[in-house]
């Protein structure tokens, strides 16, 4: 997939496609038609798990949405020249931080959220599903919504949360942040559990 060309755009592709209306995505995803129009569109951004539900939806693999995310290094050091980068939206950017991802139970992560990124959202979609989730802020401040609480994090703080709380993070300030995530399970290993129907 060409790094240019944001996950939004390959999910309006496939479901085009597949003749599908973005009504029949949302009843079929239980994500919102507002929510999937301002992602086919760049504006928003979507959880691993979300996206993993659509990709089954669509009749096509997790992989398809990121570059060469089947193949193997036999290196087991991610160089970081050497990062697979995906443009999850216009704001946002993801780098994969394993060489073998659908070896391992968990799938760890670097965000990159420019300035601002989601905080023009009038609404932000909250994200439920299977498992749990690490954050740690590497660089920058970000805004972290666990159902009706809210929680400011600086540079060195860190979050566990089960993911099957409502939840969703944010970039507020007019600086780049940069997040490591830690997601388990992780949706790319080949034996994990059937989740994505919950």
């Amino acid at each position: 997939m060409d790094h240019n060309i944001t996950i939004g755009s390959k999910i309006k592709a496939l479901r085009k496609e597949k003749e599908m209306t973005l009504k029949q995505l949302s009843d079929q995803s239980g994500l919102s038609v507002g929510f999937l129009s301002q992602l086919e569109r760049g504006i928003s951004s979507i959880a691993i798990d979300s996206l993993a539900k659509i990709a089954e939806i669509l009749g096509v693999t997790l992989s398809v949405f990121f570059d060469e995310i089947d193949v193997k290094d036999t290196d087991p050091v991610v160089h970081s020249f050497d990062m697979t980068c995906t443009q999850v939206s216009p704001q946002i950017i993801q780098f994969i931080l394993s060489n073998e991802v659908t070896d391992f139970e968990a799938l760890p992560r670097i965000f990159q959220l420019m300035p601002l990124a989601n905080a023009d959202l009038k609404k932000l979609e909250m994200y439920c599903h299977h498992g749990e989730e690490f954050i740690y802020v590497l660089e920058g401040v970000v805004t972290v919504f666990i159902g009706d609480n809210k929680y400011c994090l600086y540079p060195g703080d860190s979050i566990q949360i089960h993911s099957n709380r409502p939840h969703n993070w944010i970039n507020f300030t007019n600086k780049i942040a940069k997040i490591l995530t830690l997601n388990y399970p992780n949706p790319f290993k080949s034996s994990s559990p059937d989740y994505l129907n919950l």
